[in-house]
């Protein structure tokens, strides 16, 4: 038997979810791992796997939404282009690149005309704010091949 799961049957097992997620988590882990099934947390256990997902999944969309802005302003306000956009858009399409290697199932986001539609109308308010233009395109104008590609900079 694990040390973990001793120690676990030694004291009072059983934390709460909802009162230390990290005790619980940590609990949880070594009942997996001793083969505890019967004691796990099962309905809390899938709600933290689905959490992971879900949590990729606003990883990309703020990143996509962040690059994206910054495309707009580039393309829009072309006399304030300088080395701070240049970088940010560098940074945004290697975390981009990133997450969708950590998470290749997202690449299928680019086909859902839902997702960019979000991910678009969030980008546009950005840019929206930080420039104070308006009249930005109502879908995004270029192919997610273009948005990734690092040589590539609308004009």
């Amino acid at each position: 038997m694990s040390p973990c799961v001793t120690e676990l049957r030694g004291r009072q097992m059983g934390t709460s979810y909802e009162k230390d997620v990290v005790a619980w988590a940590k609990e949880q882990a070594a009942l997996l791992r001793a083969g505890e099934f019967s004691a796990i947390d099962v309905e809390h256990i899938a709600e933290e796997i689905e959490d992971v997902g879900k949590s990729e999944q606003r990883e990309l969309i703020s990143r996509m939404a962040v690059l994206l802005a910054h495309l707009l302003k580039w393309q829009y306000q072309p006399a304030l282009r300088g080395k701070s956009w240049t970088r940010t858009i560098a940074v945004q399409r290697k975390d981009v690149v990133y997450v969708l290697n950590e998470a290749p199932s997202l690449r299928g986001k680019f086909n859902d005309a839902q997702w960019l539609d979000l991910v678009w109308s969030k980008a546009v308010l950005s840019a929206e704010n930080e420039t104070g233009l308006e009249g930005f395109p109502e879908t995004c104008p270029w192919a997610m091949e273009q948005v990734l590609d690092p040589a590539f900079l609308p004009e």
